[in-house]
């Protein structure tokens, strides 16, 4: 129990930091409800799942994950050419912010097709267009090489950077209150709450990093794509992953760190 109690403090400290920074700032019941709701959900997962290593069944997820990467492009809902987000009944989800978590600890535990599965989810991410999850990626990249070496995920960094800054000139929205660029804006109105939620962030982003019950090469590549989509928010108009209202990144974080255990034999 001790080992899902770190990964489960790692998502609880920056989501419950958020949903007291939305609720204290006026945002709408439903949004600190809805983060509230999805992190019950993403406990519940930590706790009840079992860690396992079949490796049949972690890549018939990850196929199935790069589908899902895939299915907004489909489906929509679209906004002046933009395809990021997956209808579910009455929500709309971030498919990157979804998806990618899983998929990168996934690479991460699948030395041989690691770089395909990241250059997957980079396609996607790239005809959306989406530059956060696209940096989330090569950033996530990033920390598997340096936890691995693997000198095939080096160009894999280097095409995720520039397929990055495509999107981003492509792909901007205006943002959203409550869900895209916070700690630019409440640095700009109340700077010890804008620090309080960015001292959650990085706990939340080393306890993953270093401390989690996970291999080095999956803490690296997940806190990596932690960093990925917190950087966007701060340079553009992206979510502002786990401190921000939106059950996708916390619902996508949740499955990732319940995919990120491994047997003991593991």
């Amino acid at each position: 129990m001790r080992r899902r109690g770190i990964s489960i403090f790692a998502l609880a400290l920056p989501v419950l930091a958020g949903i007291a920074y939305l609720a204290l700032a006026g945002a709408p019941a439903s949004f600190w409800a809805t983060n509230t709701l999805a992190l019950a959900l993403s406990i519940a997962l930590i706790i009840a799942v079992p860690a396992f290593d079949n490796r049949k069944v972690q890549r018939a997820l990850t196929i199935a994950l790069i589908a899902v990467l895939f299915i907004p492009l489909i489906s929509g809902p679209a906004l002046n050419g933009i395809a990021r987000w997956l209808p579910l009944g009455g929500f709309i989800l971030h498919s990157g912010a979804l998806v990618l978590p899983s998929l990168v600890v996934l690479a991460a535990r699948d030395e041989d097709y690691a770089p395909p599965i990241l250059l997957a989810a980079l396609l996607a991410a790239s005809l959306q267009p989406d530059a956060a999850t696209g940096l989330a990626m090569m950033l996530a990249a990033a920390g598997l090489h340096n936890a691995t070496g693997d000198w095939r995920l080096v160009p894999v960094v280097g095409i995720a950077f520039f397929a990055s800054m495509v999107a981003g000139l492509r792909g901007e929205l205006p943002a959203q209150p409550f869900v895209e660029r916070i700690l630019v804006q409440l640095a700009m109105e109340t700077p010890f709450a804008a620090f309080g939620l960015a001292l959650a962030l990085l706990v939340g982003f080393f306890l993953i990093a270093h401390a989690i019950a996970a291999p080095k090469a999956v803490r690296h590549a997940l806190a990596g794509s932690l960093f990925g989509f917190s950087l966007a928010a701060l340079v553009s108009n992206y979510p502002s992953v786990l401190i921000g209202y939106g059950a996708a990144p916390v619902l996508g974080y949740g499955l990732a760190l319940t995919l990120a255990r491994q047997t003991s034999s593991g």
